[in-house]
């Protein structure tokens, strides 16, 4: 299982999402999904941690918390959805 962490500051590094989630226990792997054509984070990320006591932990402590000026929304990542084929390969 994994955690979705929305509304991050696109200042936010692994690092820092890391250090914030560490207070809960072990993260095991921070995710920094950016924008393929520029670069640029996309303001959200995935994190994951040693159990999921500690996941539960960081989600009740961390939902709607203020962090770098923005608040944060944190829950359990939802499986990804499959989109199909895309236009390109018509």
């Amino acid at each position: 299982m994994s955690i979705y962490v929305g509304n991050l500051s696109y200042q936010a590094t692994e690092g820092d999402i890391s250090q914030i989630f560490a207070e809960y226990g072990t993260v095991k792997r921070v995710q920094l999904p950016t924008d393929r054509e520029t670069g640029r984070m996309r303001g959200f990320a995935f994190v994951e941690m040693a159990t999921d006591a500690e996941e539960d932990a960081a989600i009740e402590a961390l939902d709607g918390a203020e962090w770098m000026g923005r608040d944060i929304k944190v829950n359990k990542a939802k499986p990804r959805e499959s989109r199909g084929p895309s236009r390109s390969s018509w």
